[in-house]
């Protein structure tokens, strides 16, 4: 209620049913993580019109690096629990109707492993769904629908021009934009390969 009275939302970082559940009864409106999230609960998701934004590169990216970069063994070892769990998740969300977000909720050095959550989703989502979280469905969880993922008279004009296309290759949105021929924010130009 205090979130909607400043006309934005409440989000919780939930990984368990009985966590996500109290967060959605509790009127929270977008769960970030959600890897253990089961059909009934997704299903309680969908009717409250909650959001869920799993972060799975997070998971794979510590188990890979994390020992190497210094994290607690104990934040090394828990991965271990929620990794497989998470790619269930995403098929269980999409059966339930529940909209799924972009993000990655990496830390430090891990950032540049950011656009790899597209080839780890999907491993169960299409490119077109993939696309749709990071894009349409990302504006309408910060109630910026028409203004943010969108081309459309009176949007904020970022776009992506792709070298290919990333509905065939969602690979093209990896390796640090080096597919990317044109990157604009705001309607102004910050990378332009086109000549």
């Amino acid at each position: 209620e205090e979130a909607q009275s400043w006309r934005t939302y409440a989000l919780a970082h939930a990984y368990t049913p009985e966590a996500i559940g109290r967060a959605v009864e509790a009127g929270v409106r977008c769960i970030e993580h959600g890897n253990l999230l089961d059909a009934a609960t997704a299903a309680r998701m969908h009717e409250a019109g909650a959001y869920l934004v799993p972060t799975l590169v997070t998971y794979f990216a510590i188990d890979e690096l994390g020992r190497a970069l210094g994290f607690p063994a104990a934040s090394v070892a828990k991965v271990k629990d929620v990794l497989d769990a998470g790619l269930a998740s995403l098929e269980i969300a999409k059966g339930a109707g529940v909209p799924m977000g972009f993000g990655t909720d990496l830390l430090g050095e891990t950032h540049e492993q950011q656009s790899r959550e597209l080839s780890i989703r999907a491993q169960v989502l299409s490119p077109a769904e993939i696309l749709r979280s990071a894009t349409v469905v990302n504006a309408a969880i910060l109630n910026r629908g028409g203004e943010l993922g969108v081309i459309a008279a009176g949007a904020l004009a970022d776009l992506l021009v792709v070298d290919g296309d990333p509905l065939d290759n969602l690979s093209l949105l990896e390796e640090q934009g080096k597919h990317l021929a044109v990157i604009m924010k705001g309607g102004q130009l910050f990378v332009n390969r086109l000549g």
